[in-house]
């Protein structure tokens, strides 16, 4: 069973500081004293001349407490100022690099610790002792110590206690169906015999040559795999087929049942530490149900994730092989992170299977060089699997085409977004139930008795936060607005470029991701306009957009992080910062930048780049949800939960198939890139923006009206 972290909600004692310094609130200087063997200092306003903080403590105290607001403000994790029994490890987990072989026998040495809870992807653990003695030990000797991570970097440990730390059973995970892991397919001498097989020297001038990707080498037998279009040449096989070393073992996987066709292609791929390959299913037109992978040279990690959301890790060991058939090949996207380290089970009986979410059993794997045999069937009929939502055969209408003119983006806004939310509006609503920090920050600043209008209310989660202000809400769906006036929200239905509301009226205004559902340029501005018309002079606005760049600062958006069992916790813009690096690291500026005047490019050339080109008559892809974009204009699936409206209408290419009958939607999105929102908003006038921020996936602006 796998164990999630909770914690009780216990606050400081007042005048209590939780750090090693605990600190009261008169005076500029310290008093030195001595509790079980260190230093703890009290500000007393009688006692300034008898010690000074050095200046090595200063910054040991300001970035204890940096690890303790951060752990708050981010994680929702509450230290206490007095001893417990547990303790916050800061930068002290597996998001840093740091193992459970590291970390514990350092811990060791200060008690008997009775739990070691270490959550996947976090810069901390916590560590629970047998007695409150030896957890002060800990705190007292270990705090401001230096470790090693398995890279060989040094980070510095920030402890502090915790009133408890509580964790609940989850419901155990489950391989996707037809997924099967096949350990010790093959001995330690048939896989060294084909790794010596590979000739990565060969002549460029040979049709089997190595390829070389941005985050592996690869080389294609039988037929090319053409990687701008994800398909094989069906007419153009590569000479000599498949290498005459593999017949054997796969004429034993035949016998055996493993496969039910003998491949005629092969791709072999070698990753070193450090490379992956992104999420992707095999395209369906190209090869037959079986697809099998032959894992040699080193273990690996490899993501699954559904359509819905739900994400499933899967360990693949060294001469173990994948099996995918069914939902499994057809539906769920699988592919390999790009990092040194895997997080994997601690128990050494674990090999293969999926990597639960038991946090008192996790640790790290380095990673080595891998190689992967890759075995698929080459397709000669269409595809007629269940799965018509991702299959390239069976749909029977294709997705929208990029609009030419404004009665086209008009069309497919009226499709793609208002029909869309209304058909979804309480499923959407029972996923936006938390208000994010900077945009409560931005409505609690303004003066008491504001006229504040909400440009694409929702379900009006927004218009309740500070109730000082007199707050109305519009949304083009009657079925969100419906549900703001059951919670005896002001709102009404209208159109984001035709608010009925006089001209300068407002203090402020909130535009939360409604600009991107805007289909061309024209109207992104218009949209705007707006919301500029609407404010009397000096009022503020902050607008929200969904940004290409899932990634920033070397930093992973909760949308991409997100490893979620049920969509009913997801929001494409999530406002929980991700604190993937050390805890007292510099946080990103979020103040405001000197944008470049114009919008910057975008490399068209980089291998699965963003494409921001609009082409005529090209159609709009369907994103994969959780992965990056690779489009600026998409089409992003909503799988609809409950029973849905009978008669009511879905795209003939959204639903899936019978073993997933849940509806899906597709809402039209324009992810806007880095500088864009400030430059669309350099061609309104009578406006100067006053900030500019990323938050969690998001662009964001806060203009204001001259």
């Amino acid at each position: 069973m796998g164990n999630v972290v909770q914690f009780s909600p216990t606050w400081p004692r007042p005048g209590e500081v939780a750090c090693k310094y605990p600190l009261r609130r008169s005076g500029a200087r310290v008093e030195a004293g001595k509790e079980e063997g260190t230093r703890m200092f009290a500000m007393d306003s009688s006692h300034q001349s008898n010690y000074k903080l050095s200046k090595t403590e200063k910054k040991f105290l300001r970035k204890q407490i940096k690890a303790r607001h951060t752990l708050l403000r981010h994680e929702g994790i509450e230290t206490v100022s007095y001893a417990t029994q547990s303790l916050v490890v800061a930068n002290g987990g597996l998001g840093n690099g740091v193992s459970r072989n590291q970390l514990l026998p350092v811990l060791e040495k200060c008690g008997l610790v009775d739990a070691l809870l270490m959550p996947p992807n976090k810069p901390y653990s916590f560590a629970r002792y047998k007695t409150t003695e030896e957890s002060k030990r800990a705190y007292v000797t270990l705090n401001g110590k230096e470790v090693v991570d398995d890279l060989g970097q040094k980070i510095i440990l920030y402890l502090n206690f915790v009133e408890k730390a509580q964790w609940k059973e989850l419901r155990p995970q489950a391989l996707p169906p037809g997924l099967m892991v096949v350990e010790g397919i093959i001995s330690s001498e048939e896989e060294k015999m084909l790794l010596e097989s590979v000739d990565w020297t060969e002549d460029t001038d040979n049709q089997n040559s190595q390829k070389s990707l941005k985050h592996r080498r690869v080389k294609h037998f039988g037929y090319e795999f053409h990687y701008e279009n994800n398909n094989v040449d069906k007419d153009k096989p590569l000479p000599g087929g498949l290498p005459d070393i593999c017949d054997s073992f796969l004429e034993k996987w035949l016998r055996e049942g493993y496969i039910k066709h003998k491949p005629d292609q092969m791709t072999i791929n070698q990753y070193e530490p450090g490379q992956g390959i992104p999420a992707h299913i095999d395209t369906h037109s190209a090869f037959e149900d079986e697809i099998v992978s032959l894992s040699l040279g080193s273990e690996i990690v490899m993501d699954f994730k559904h359509p819905d959301g739900t994400a499933v890790p899967v360990m693949l060991p060294r001469r173990s092989l994948l099996v995918m058939t069914g939902e499994s090949r057809y539906l769920w996207t699988h592919g390999i992170t790009c990092r040194k380290f895997d997080t994997v089970q601690a128990s050494e009986n674990h090999k293969s299977g999926i990597i639960t979410s038991d946090v008192g059993d996790l640790t790290l794997s380095k990673r080595g060089l891998r190689t992967s045999f890759t075995f698929r069937k080459v397709r000669q009929t269409p595809c007629n699997c269940s799965y018509p939502l991702v299959c390239d055969s069976q749909r029977k209408e294709t997705p929208p085409s990029f609009p030419e003119s404004d009665k086209e983006a008009s069309r497919l806004e009226q499709e793609y977004v208002h029909q869309v939310y209304e058909e979804i509006a309480g499923h959407f609503s029972s996923t936006r139930h938390t208000p994010w920090p900077h945009i409560v920050e931005f409505l609690k600043a303004l003066p008491s008795g504001s006229i504040v209008a909400d440009i694409g209310c929702g379900n009006g989660k927004y218009l309740g936060v500070n109730k000082e202000l007199y707050m109305v809400g519009c949304d083009r769906s009657q079925n969100l607005v419906d549900i703001c006036r059951e919670r005896q929200f002001q709102a009404f239905v209208c159109d984001a470029l035709a608010v009925p509301v006089r001209s300068g009226s407002c203090d402020a205004c909130i535009s939360i991701a409604v600009i991107h559902h805007f289909a061309t340029a024209e109207r992104r501005v218009a949209a705007l306009q707006e919301i500029v018309r609407l404010l009397r002079p000096g009022g503020k606005a902050l607008i929200y957009v969904w940004a290409v760049e899932q990634e920033y600062n070397k930093q992973k958006s909760k949308y991409l992080k997100g490893n979620r069992n049920s969509q009913g916790k997801k929001e494409e813009m999530n406002s929980d910062t991700s604190v993937q690096k050390s805890l007292v690291e510099q946080m990103p500026d979020m103040g405001s930048r000197d944008s470049a005047s114009s919008v910057p490019r975008i490399n068209d050339s980089q291998e699965r780049g963003c494409n921001s080109r609009q082409v005529s008559n090209s159609k709009l892809p369907i994103h994969v949800n959780r992965t990056s974009f690779y489009s600026q204009d998409v089409l992003v699936p909503w799988h609809l939960k409950g029973n849905p409206d009978k008669g009511k209408p879905v795209e003939s290419f959204g639903p899936i198939g019978s073993q997933d009958p849940s509806p899906v939607f597709h809402r039209y999105y324009h992810v806007f890139r880095e500088g864009e929102l400030e430059a669309l908003c350099r061609t309104v006038s009578d406006v100067r923006i006053l900030q500019s921020y990323y938050d969690q996936g998001n662009w964001c602006v806060i203009l204001q009206k001259a």
